[in-house]
């Protein structure tokens, strides 16, 4: 596994599991597979529903607590001080453990501070291990950095081929936040494993598409939370890591940037 060194000096794989929509009997499988496949970063979510199963699954693993790096983030369920601290404490019960590796506010809530609030104060005590943030953009991240305290661990962001935010990457990093990609796939919202590009430059590397867009956006110092129910899809992302894309490629997959994104929300 690879890692990436966070602010407070803690290590953070660069390719976990992405568990959105993995829920019920078929998502504990799922993560079962994803376990015995070498994930050790399980990525949840309030939003998600499924801490649960993901504390299920790393109780029956068989493996140690701290074999594992587990994300989790509060939602506007728990946008204010007091939900957020109540936030925090659902979490660790629902994930049957003594602490979380890392804890984001998932969005850019009206009471953001309040939240961080909280979370500063799960890190002080143990609770939680490292704090950050997700989908915050440049004005809000800038302008929240100023005022939060202690400057997010991570950041977690849309990022693929179409739209990688390498300059907002290179921002962040500067103020000591790592970017994570949670949408290295798109979600759906194109077919990227058809892209032509990518094909031909698979078949060089004898991989797949999917293996070329996470090297390429590891390559690039961005953290990945690829999600899949396959487990040969699983065992393929994996192996990911072991690819050294030329620099010729990496330039070539760069021109595919459209530099907008592909989520109406946003």
């Amino acid at each position: 596994m690879k890692y990436l060194t966070l602010n407070n000096g803690i290590e953070m794989p660069v390719l976990g599991y992405g568990t959105w929509e993995v829920r019920g009997k078929a998502g504990l499988r799922a993560l079962h597979y994803a376990i015995e496949a070498g994930y050790r970063l399980i990525d949840t979510a309030h939003m998600y529903e499924n801490e649960d199963i993901v504390g299920e699954a790393v109780q029956q693993s068989g493996l140690s607590r701290s074999e594992f790096f587990i994300t989790t983030k509060l939602d506007s369920r728990s946008n204010s001080y007091d939900k957020a601290c109540r936030g925090i404490e659902l979490s660790l019960r629902n994930l049957q453990c003594d602490y979380i590796d890392l804890m984001l506010i998932h969005e850019n809530y009206s009471n953001s501070d309040q939240m961080y609030k909280a979370l500063r104060e799960a890190l002080n005590n143990g609770m939680v291990r490292s704090i950050g943030i997700s989908n915050f953009r440049e004005e809000a991240y800038l302008s929240f950095i100023e005022r939060c305290g202690i400057i997010p661990a991570v950041n977690q962001m849309e990022s693929h081929i179409y739209h990688a935010q390498l300059g907002y990457k290179q921002l962040l990093a500067r103020h000591g936040t790592v970017f994570q990609s949670w949408s290295p796939f798109t979600s759906g919202e194109r077919k990227v494993f058809d892209e032509p590009l990518l094909k031909q430059i698979a078949l060089r590397y004898d991989s797949t598409p999917a293996q070329i867009v996470l090297a390429y956006l590891i390559s690039q110092g961005i953290a990945v939370i690829p999600r899949t129910l396959n487990p040969e899809h699983m065992i393929k992302n994996m192996l990911s890591l072991e690819l050294k894309l030329s620099h010729d490629d990496i330039e070539a997959i760069k021109t595919l940037d459209e530099g907008k994104s592909l989520f109406s929300w946003y």
